[in-house]
C-alpha cells in the first residue's frame, strides 16, 4: 500500500477517489493501548495511500518492549513514542521491520538520537547495514510477548509478518490492511504469501495500515478470493478470445483488459488496471499456462496448446 515507488499507480489519477476513501475512515488516536500486551503509535503520516498513517506498535507487558515498524520519520511520531517511553519507564529490546519501505523505516534515526543504543537493535530480512537479519521461524521474546517472525514476500521482496503467540495474532506488515486491498511487487509471491499467513490460523491481525482485523481468517480469504476471480477473469477472456481457433492466438494486456472490462479511458488502463494484469499474465506464465510473442516489439499473450482445454486457471 506504501510502495508508490514499486507500484504503476498514478496519485494523480486515484489523488480524488483515495482522498475521498480516506475521509470516511475512522479516526485513530495518535497512542492507544490496544490490549493489556499492545500499544499502537500512529505515524502521523495520513495520505492517499497510507490511509490513517503508519501503525507503528509496542508488544510486551514489562519495562522491555519489543517495537514493530518505525513509521517515515515524521517528528510528531518521535515526540510521541518517545514520551511514551519515557513516562511509562519502557525500554526498546527490538526493533522488527516488516518490509524496506519508506513508511516503515523512517523513524529509525530518532530512535537511535533518542538512544543510540538502539542502533544495534535493529532487525529486517534481507538487511541493509548496520542493520540485524530476519530469518523464517525465528523467534524473539521480551517479558509478555512471544514474536514469531514468518517471511511473507510479494508486497516487497523482504516482507514479514509477525505472529504474536500470547494473542493468536499477526502483524500483516502491508500484506494486509485494515481497509480495502493492498498491491504487491510480485503478485506469485504474494499469493503464497497469503495462504501462508492463512496457514497461521490467527485470530486477529494487526495491520501497517488501518484499523485492527478483527477477523483475520475472513479477511484473508477475501483477500485470496479477490486476487482468484482477477486471475480467473484475465484467464477466461484469453480461453474466448481464442475461439475455435487452431493457430496460436494472442493478446496485450490491453486488449485483454477491454475484453474483460469493455472500453475504459485510456489514462485508467495504463495507469491502473494494465500494471495488475501484466502481473497476472507474468503468474500465469511463470505456471507454465501461457507464453507470449513480441509482436511490433511489444508482448502478446497466448495460452500454450498443452493448456487450452483448461476452463480455470
Amino acid at each position: 500500500m506504501a510502495a508508490l515507488a514499486r507500484t504503476s499507480i498514478n496519485r494523480d489519477i486515484w489523488k480524488d477517489y483515495l482522498q475521498a476513501q480516506r475521509s470516511v475512515l475512522p479516526q485513530l488516536k495518535p497512542v492507544e493501548d490496544l490490549t493489556d500486551r499492545v500499544i499502537r503509535i500512529m505515524g502521523q503520516n495520513p495520505g492517499e495511500m497510507q490511509l490513517q498513517g503508519t501503525n507503528t506498535y509496542l508488544l510486551g507487558t514489562g519495562n522491555s518492549r519489543i517495537l514493530v515498524d518505525t513509521g517515515e520519520g515524521v517528528p510528531l511520531w518521535a515526540e510521541n513514542i518517545t514520551r511514551l517511553l519515557k513516562e511509562r519507564d519502557l525500554t526498546v529490546s527490538h526493533i522488527l521491520l516488516t518490509h524496506w519501505h519508506g513508511d516503515h523505516t523512517g523513524g529509525i534515526p530518532d530512535l537511535i538520537k533518542y538512544n543510540p543504543e538502539m542502533a544495534s537493535r535493529v532487525y529486517k530480512n534481507q538487511p541493509d547495514p548496520g542493520q540485524l537479519p530476519i530469518e523464517d521461524k525465528q523467534v524473539f521474546r521480551t517479558h509478555g510477548a512471544t514474536v514469531q517472525a514468518i517471511f511473507t514476500p510479494g508486497h516487497a521482496f523482504d516482507h514479514m509478518s509477525f505472529l504474536l503467540q500470547e494473542e493468536n495474532a499477526l502483524f500483516t506488515g502491508d500484506n494486509v490492511l485494515g481497509h480495502g486491498y493492498s498491491v504487491c511487487e510480485d503478485l506469485g509471491a504474494y499469493t503464497h504469501s497469503l495462504h501462508t499467513m492463512q496457514d497461521q490460523h490467527c485470530a486477529v491481525g494487526y495491520p501497517a495500515h488501518g484499523i485492527k482485523i478483527e477477523d483475520l481468517p475472513r479477511v484473508i480469504k477475501q483477500y485470496i478470493h479477490h486476487k482468484e476471480r482477477r486471475e480467473k477473469q484475465i484467464w477466461t477472456a484469453l480461453i474466448k478470445g481464442r475461439g475455435d481457433s487452431a493457430g496460436k492466438v494472442s493478446f496485450s494486456a490491453k486488449e485483454l483488459i477491454h475484453m474483460v472490462h469493455g472500453q475504459l479511458p485510456a489514462d485508467l488502463v495504463e495507469m491502473a488496471l494494465e500494471p495488475f494484469t501484466v502481473q497476472v499474465l507474468w503468474k500465469l506464465a511463470e505456471e507454465g499456462k501461457i507464453s507470449f510473442e513480441l509482436v511490433g516489439g511489444k508482448r502478446k499473450w497466448f495460452v500454450k496448446p498443452s493448456n487450452i482445454g483448461m476452463v480455470t486457471a
